[in-house]
């Protein structure tokens, strides 16, 4: 027997929305807000609403003062509000103090935890009548018979590794609606199948990438310093690798450390996940963590392409909010604004024109769409290495993006072949500070996948692993990835074979984005597995 074969339960909503992060959740309170009598049901595959979401996050606090004005009179745990901002260019042993942009001044702005917020933004969605379902995975889109989007399927429970029901075989519901707002986060399962089957990012820039990686620290009394946001560029990356460093200040001494590598990286032998804990023994961060407790730890990726990089956002029956669209602004180093932006802006075209048709057009001329094509210039003006960015980037700061071109992002699965490139030295140190390694790190992030499912990480042909892969760029999968589900072990006859330890899975998405081969699909697992962020 088939799951094809399998009679589904059917549920209908007006509208559908996939994903209770800030965009899913800003989206179903406005449409209930505007019109109480729609039926909304908003899906999460996170066992409990806000334990898969995962941000910096410094959050500029208008949009959300917006939709709800009195979340103020009950803010989550963590919500600190920024005092002073801080950039550093690092050296190895050193450090210099650098202009803060003004894309990056964080007056009148918060430090808060997207894992404790979204719950309560769940529960006024809640108050207003809208469903929200934790613990199932949107598995596959359901179409109509004009091939306009008609909901989704619910992950089936208890298949067996190959793919036949098992004893305990439980089949999902189907998930129906006359429009499904896809507001996944970044790299999203059925939004990227959704952007190929109609070609939505045909006139596009390549989408480009960023993994970003956050820890949660105690310190010792008296340590952390409430409110300051330090950024930082430089060590322990060279000048031709993108990325950079957070550390906030909250209060009670805690800390968010934080590393975001771009995924356009080209040294095949670069892991970074090596990168961020590298930072953290630079002298002026052990100096801080010492002695400290390290309580939690994720990674996610980050939709960095911006303007020219985001794909059409509407489709016959289905529209793109939030992350899943590329609305995040990489030079502001903010995403979250612009995800209550997208998805509030998306309930009202809803309900004023009843179809999602338009709302491309709508985003793009909306503050949130004039704020990206403003910075549209920056982050690809990087490709030139990290001199040649900075340069640009202050040019185009001085002119307001108005410059009269558009710079097109570089490929994420651009690498170097290991015969070919010669890796820089990157002056790393040796390292003390948890964790360990990733597999203890995986530990922090309270990852959980039942073992007995079916792998939601899908290698096209094994064996270019252990041959073409491991030949010309010696596995970078078991490098970028930062929670060790790759690893290549011995095959019993003197080779090498792909081991995938898909229950380390942190659902960053990074295999999906870097994989030199295009051959690593990643696909949503039963739902209510996963990581479990708490605080991060």
């Amino acid at each position: 027997m088939s799951t094809a074969d399998i009679e589904r339960d059917v549920m209908e909503y007006d509208v559908l929305v996939v994903g209770a992060g800030p965009a899913g959740l800003a989206c179903a309170i406005r449409l209930k807000q505007l019109q109480p009598e729609l039926s909304v049901c908003v899906l999460e595959k996170a066992a409990a609403i806000g334990s898969h979401t995962l941000s910096g996050a410094v959050i500029e606090p208008g949009p959300l003062d917006a939709l709800l004005p009195q979340w103020r009179d009950n803010p989550p745990a963590t919500c600190v509000p920024v005092t002073r901002d801080e950039l550093r260019l690092l050296t190895r042993k050193g450090q210099w103090s650098l202009p803060v942009p003004p894309q990056q001044n964080n007056h009148g702005n918060l430090i808060v935890s997207l894992g404790l917020l979204m719950p309560q933004l769940a529960a006024a969605a809640e108050a207003l009548g809208v469903d929200v379902i934790a613990g199932f995975a949107g598995a596959r889109v359901l179409f109509n018979d004009d091939d306009s989007v008609a909901g989704v399927c619910i992950g089936d429970m208890g298949l067996q590794h190959d793919g036949t029901p098992g004893p305990d075989f439980t089949p999902g519901p189907e998930i129906r609606a006359r429009t499904t707002v896809l507001a996944e986060g970044c790299r999203g399962s059925l939004s990227k199948t959704l952007i190929a089957h109609y070609d939505l990012d045909r006139d596009c820039s390549p989408q480009t990438y960023a993994l970003g990686m956050k820890e949660l620290w105690q310190l010792p009394p008296g340590r952390a310093q409430p409110g300051l946001v330090q950024h930082s560029l430089g060590w322990p990356l060279d000048s031709a690798t993108y990325g950079g460093s957070f550390i906030y200040h909250l209060d009670q001494d805690r800390v968010y450390i934080g590393f975001v590598a771009g995924l356009d990286y080209q040294d095949p032998r670069f892991s970074p996940f090596e990168a961020l804990q590298q930072f953290k023994h630079h002298p002026s961060v052990k100096a801080l963590l010492e002695g400290g407790q390290l309580l939690g730890a994720g990674a996610r990726t980050i939709a960095a392409g911006g303007w020219q990089s985001m794909p059409k956002l509407d489709m016959p029956g289905a529209l793109l909010a939030g992350d899943a669209g590329g609305t995040l602004n990489f030079p502001k180093i903010k995403g979250v604004h612009q995800a209550l932006r997208s998805g509030m802006l998306a309930a009202e075209h809803l309900i004023e024109h009843g179809s999602s048709a338009g709302f491309d057009a709508r985003w793009r001329a909306s503050p949130g769409g004039r704020e990206l094509h403003q910075v549209r210039n920056i982050k690809p003006g990087f490709k030139g290495g990290l001199w040649a960015g900075l340069a640009n980037a202050a040019f185009e700061t001085l002119v307001s993006g108005r410059s009269p071109w558009t710079l097109r992002n570089s490929s994420n699965t651009a690498l170097g072949k290991l015969d070919e490139f010669s890796s820089p030295d990157r002056g790393w140190v040796e390292r003390d500070l948890a964790p360990r390694d990733r597999t203890a790190s995986v530990f922090f992030a309270s990852t959980q996948h039942d073992e007995r499912q079916p792998a939601h990480l899908k290698v096209a042909d094994t064996h270019i692993c252990a041959t073409r892969c491991a030949t010309e760029y010696g596995n970078p999968c078991t490098r970028f990835c930062p929670a060790g589900v790759y690893e290549m072990i011995d095959d019993g006859s003197g080779g090498k074979r792909l081991q995938i330890n898909a229950a380390n899975c942190v659902h960053c998405k990074a295999c999906d984005i870097k994989d030199p081969y295009a051959q690593i699909t990643w696909i949503t697992p039963e739902g209510g597995s996963g990581p479990n962020y708490a605080g991060l």
